[in-house]
């Protein structure tokens, strides 16, 4: 059976605002900024990228109700 990947909660651990340019969206994040982002934005180079440099951090996973809001307000776009 298949392991089925979630989203994670992201912070902006930077003294200034950070633009994250995904292939799904651009995030803006001021300092201190939580967002939840899904699990394939985990995966998206640019958000590796910021992830190395620590200018993001992973907080923690989204609960299932994150998940299906994040969806949900992807879905309206």
């Amino acid at each position: 059976m298949a392991r089925m990947r979630r989203g994670m909660l992201i912070k902006n651990t930077n003294e200034r605002t950070v633009e994250l340019v995904l292939t799904s969206r651009t995030l803006e994040l001021e300092p201190g900024d939580e967002v939840p982002v899904t699990a394939d934005e985990v995966r998206d180079a640019a958000m590796r990228e910021h992830l190395q440099i620590r200018t993001v951090v992973i907080v923690r996973p989204t609960t299932p109700d994150e998940e299906d809001a994040l969806v949900a307000k992807l879905a309206e776009k």
